[in-house]
């Protein structure tokens, strides 16, 4: 049969991908009937040692200082990430752009500035980073999963891009996406589905998921997502990586392809993932220290402030006060994810921190607003970037019925100004409401403090099979208090320990099904994170914080 012309735009879009990864790159196919890929690019032949060396680093601040004093050049760094990534896509579809003879150009580029300097451009000197296709970078795509934006070409970077490159970083990869972003798996018509390396029944998560699974893969160490409701924070989870969302616009997001673009009220928030902390922090001092409100003025004018990374606000870090959350009263969480939050915990008082409880408060109100606000066009924006003739994905599950449409994917009635306005005012005493409480707890922290900060599960699950991705309320009413959160893997599952729980009274449908989808050798050896969720524009004091929580986690 013949192709209509959005399948011609794709197959076109594809061979141009396929052309761009070197032919001595391909592996063999070796990978049949294997699940979990993680151990493919160690054993394809296609690594040197000194390359494996290199990509098994997990710390993104070991492999600064190993460029900066010149023990490891640039072009060897990038020429090994690149080809891991390569590998990486083969197994789990997770690239979209891919340019290394450009980043090849730049990190020679750099290697002759530091012999001929004797010093690094910036931070980030040498550093191959690697983007969520949403970033403008000058000359290339970013289709976001549209068919329509096959062949719009970026005339800037985005701030970002200009800050990472003033920074000494070097670019190579943008990742993969869902159509729309507004799912929390990674599925498009024109790449394709991302799968999860630890194992590929199971999705990355999104809508970073492209992300996820490079990272995870280690065919890069530090990348940069987004986040509206858990886009950064669930693929962190579900590969077992860092991840980090910060208060809106502390971070630039001028020059995004964007879903909902001009929908502000719950900010989409960009931010970074990493294979190791110190790359969580590195990304976030790097770029602060560009002053990013001189790039795009939507972004706060606030320097990185090393007082509160030192923990001045919270007792030096002496003696923290958590307060854990281990079940929203929405969606139970699993087994496995409970653990992670008791390991936490034990972990923490070990080290002389107290952990107490902390009460959701109107989590399904939260949840329900952010939601609101999302689908107030009426559904206007994705129709917009369909007028290919491109179909709406309106399942993530493989082989799905196209004539399944989930009640989210429904046409509605677009909302009028004025009922928008009266969400934006609920999402304001919600916010009060919740800040009230979380400084009346100074009363019962033992600090003279508030609780310093908050954990939380990341999800109720680990990574599920296609298409069982669920409501994103753990992540979500996070975008709507606007707090920074970080995602620390805490452990895996593991089907021996982890047992199903007798049913207990379910809450929605929704709830049940989750109940029902836990059998411990389906999840057996996939990651589980726990998030640390700080308070509004205290990005600083978080990952100063998740360094005591990781330390803490370390001496157990």
């Amino acid at each position: 049969m013949a192709l209509s012309r959005w399948e011609e735009l794709v197959q076109e879009k594809r061979e141009r991908q396929r052309s761009s990864i070197p032919p001595e790159w391909i592996i063999p196919s070796v990978t049949r009937g294997l699940t979990n890929v993680l151990e493919v690019p160690s054993t394809c032949g296609l690594l040197s040692d000194k390359e494996l060396e290199i990509t098994g680093t997990s710390d993104a601040s070991t492999i600064l200082d190993k460029l900066a004093t010149g023990q490891w050049s640039s072009v060897e760094v990038t020429t090994a990430f690149a080809k891991r990534a390569i590998i990486a896509h083969q197994l789990t579809n997770c690239l979209t752009e891919i340019f290394i003879d450009k980043a090849l150009d730049r990190a020679r580029e750099l290697d002759e500035y530091l012999k001929q300097h004797g010093k690094v451009i910036g931070p980030l000197h040498g550093l191959p980073v690697s983007l969520k296709d949403q970033f403008w970078i000058k000359g290339l795509e970013a289709t976001m999963g549209y068919v329509d934006w096959i062949g719009k070409y970026a005339t800037e970077d985005a701030a970002v891009v200009k800050g990472l490159l003033e920074q000494g970083a070097v670019l190579y990869v943008k990742t993969n996406v869902p159509q729309t972003l507004m799912w929390g798996e990674t599925h498009n018509n024109i790449f394709g589905r991302t799968l999860n390396p630890f194992n590929t029944s199971t999705t990355p998560g999104g809508s970073s998921g492209g992300e996820g699974a490079l990272l995870a893969m280690h065919g890069s160490v530090l990348g940069v997502g987004t986040d509206v409701g858990g886009s950064i924070r669930n693929p962190s989870h579900f590969n077992g990586i860092f991840g980090m969302k910060p208060t809106s616009h502390r971070i630039p997001t001028y020059g995004l392809a964007n879903s909902l673009d001009g929908q502000e009220s719950i900010a989409t928030i960009a931010g970074p993932m990493s294979t190791s902390l110190s790359g969580i922090k590195v990304f976030m001092k790097s770029i602060l220290d560009t002053k990013p409100w001189l790039k795009d003025p939507n972004t706060i004018g606030k320097p990185w402030d090393e007082n509160a990374y030192q923990l001045s606000d919270h007792g030096e870090g002496k003696q923290l006060c958590f307060g854990v959350i281990w079940d929203d009263g929405i969606f139970k969480p699993h087994p496995p994810v409970i653990r992670a939050l008791q390991t936490i915990k034990q972990a923490l008082e070990k080290a002389g921190h107290k952990v107490i409880d902390w009460v959701p408060y109107k989590h399904s109100e939260l949840c329900a607003n952010a939601r609101s606000i999302f689908l107030s066009d009426g559904g206007a924006d994705y129709q917009a970037a369909l007028t290919s003739g491109e179909p709406m994905i309106n399942s993530m599950k493989i082989d799905a019925d196209p004539s399944d449409i989930p009640l989210f994917r429904r046409p509605r009635e677009p909302l009028s100004a004025y009922q928008l306005w009266q969400l934006h005012k609920e999402r304001r005493e919600l916010r009060k409401e919740y800040f009230d409480r979380w400084q009346s707890t100074a009363s019962i922290t033992g600090t003279g403090r508030p609780v310093d900060a908050i954990l939380a599960p990341v999800s109720p699950y680990a990574a599920v099979p296609h298409g069982e991705k669920r409501g994103a309320v753990y992540t979500i009413i996070w975008n709507t208090l606007d707090c920074p959160a970080l995602v620390i893997p805490v452990t895996t599952v593991d089907a021996d320990r982890d047992v199903k729980q007798p049913p207990h009274e379910f809450r929605s449908p929704d709830d049940k099904a989750i109940y029902e989808l836990y059998e411990p050798s389906t999840f057996d050896g996939l990651p589980v994170g726990v998030q640390l969720v700080g308070y509004r524009h205290e990005e600083e004091a978080t990952i100063g914080m998740g360094e005591i929580v990781v330390k803490a986690l370390s001496d157990i």
